[in-house]
């Protein structure tokens, strides 16, 4: 990849991480439309590092106090109101790793196409619509229960399908349990560190297996610039996200899903 491909690449890796409007829909159109080669495994890894040092750099302050309150508070009958949101972050990752390491081999297979994308793009925007919309937005982080937390999980193991946004399905799913905007959104950020983890782990994992050569400067600009865009991603979505609402990023995936669809079938 050229520098300009491997910049533009890294930029909307780290913001289409965190919005709710799908990378995987995004990161397949410079190869369809541009006819841009194939990031490769070893890219992916430094892009996934970056979004990852990004939402654990804004959330560091959330973070100790959460892993605090879990070994001090987590094994106890009285649980503190962050040893119980942490359990929910573990808790709400496990159907996703599950999901996704039984299903990795059926989606790379058969559902990584355009096609697919395209569909999942407009489907799940239509319904982070619907949720928004309908929303009662009463409930705090603080007030989710076991259920909710359980919907929210099953929610995120469904975002393994190319195209429905991890973000956008957390968002959604907390939006219909009666979250605030900014309060499902803040829970769906904290939901991917250990996703975005894990992933990474596995692509440096598949990485090292097959042992090819690595362009180290690529991988350094790539992780860099998807910080940036990640970090500034997440500041500005929880700045705006309780006035503007979730519309305008529905009306982008029905646009990005129709493009998609334009160019499967012309």
């Amino acid at each position: 990849m050229t520098i300009f491909e491997i910049i533009i690449l890294a930029i909307i890796q780290g913001l289409t991480e965190f919005l709710p409007i799908s990378s995987s829909a995004h990161l397949i159109l410079p190869a369809e439309v541009l006819g841009w080669n194939n990031q490769g495994l070893a890219f992916d890894v430094a892009v996934h590092v970056g979004s990852l040092l990004a939402v654990m750099i804004y959330f560091r302050e959330d973070i100790v106090r959460l892993v605090i309150a879990w070994f001090s508070k987590g094994f106890s009958k009285q649980q503190s109101t962050d040893s119980r949101l942490a359990w929910w972050v573990i808790i709400g990752t496990i159907p996703a790793g599950l999901f996704g390491y039984l299903m990795k081999d059926w989606i790379e297979l058969y559902a990584r196409s355009a096609l697919v994308i395209a569909v999942t793009t407009i489907v799940f925007g239509l319904l982070l619509w619907y949720a928004d919309l309908k929303a009662k937005q009463s409930k705090t982080t603080d007030k989710l229960t076991l259920k909710d937390i359980l919907v929210i999980g099953c929610a995120q193991a469904i975002a393994v399908i190319p195209g429905t946004s991890r973000s956008g399905i957390t968002m959604t799913a907390g939006l219909m349990l009666g979250l605030t905007r900014e309060s499902a959104a803040r829970f769906s950020f904290l939901l991917s560190i250990p996703i975005i983890l894990a992933a990474g782990l596995f692509s440096a994992y598949d990485l090292l297996e097959a042992n090819t050569a690595v362009d180290w400067q690529a991988l350094l600009y790539g992780a860099a610039f998807s910080f940036v865009a990640a970090y500034l991603c997440i500041f500005l979505f929880l700045s705006w996200i309780s006035r503007i609402g979730m519309l305008p990023f529905v009306i982008y995936r029905l646009a990005l899903g129709l493009i998609l669809l334009y160019i499967v079938f012309a």
